[in-house]
């Protein structure tokens, strides 16, 4: 898995956000979290699907979007809303631990797997929304996603955890006809002449 694949994803986080605020508004109630965070879902799976692929099929934003929409509803349920610290710590837990399971299920690779990237997004987003609460001035607006600052804390969580899931980015194995070419441009024109 390569940084420079993962770290755009983060733009997810606040364009989603930005985008479920102004098609829902505010997400005050189940069914506006729902819909908001299917919304934010969407972007955020489509941004981490683009980094990810092809080492996990289109089914992620899927995932996402469902995933996002039923925390976000789920923790609405069970924070009534409330935009303090303490709640919007329990939106992230709920609301990625959601997310994680759904996304864990489709890397495909097991159960372990799943635990894992359902326990590392569950409390990554739980930081990312203490990130953010400490960061944004008007976090009472109900937004479905965090910011950019939280956004940075999660990618680079998630990041570590997907280097020990997918491994470190490994070169392309070279077919003979590719190494065979290179070998030719390497030892130059006078090497092609004497090889007849």
């Amino acid at each position: 898995m390569s940084w420079f694949r993962w770290l755009p994803s983060f733009l997810g986080f606040p364009v989603g956000g930005w985008l479920a605020f102004q098609l829902v508004g505010s997400a005050t109630s189940p069914p506006t979290a729902a819909l908001a965070g299917a919304v934010a879902g969407t972007l955020i799976g489509t941004a981490q699907w683009l980094a990810l692929r092809p080492a996990v099929s289109w089914h992620w934003i899927g995932v996402s979007t469902i995933g996002m929409g039923v925390g976000g509803a789920l923790a609405a349920a069970v924070t009534g809303s409330a935009t303090t610290v303490g709640a919007l710590a329990v939106t992230g837990l709920i609301a990625g631990a959601a997310v994680g399971l759904g996304q864990g299920i489709a890397f495909r690779r097991g159960w372990r797997v799943a635990v894992l990237w359902t326990v590392t997004v569950g409390a990554s987003w739980m930081l990312g929304w203490t990130v953010t609460s400490h960061v944004i001035v008007d976090a009472d607006r109900g937004y479905a996603a965090f910011g950019s600052s939280g956004a940075l804390a999660v990618t680079l969580i998630t990041g570590l955890a997907l280097r020990r899931i997918l491994g470190p980015r490994r070169e392309r194995p070279v077919t003979p006809a590719v190494s065979a070419a290179v070998g030719r441009l390497r030892d130059g024109p006078s090497a092609a002449g004497t090889q007849r």
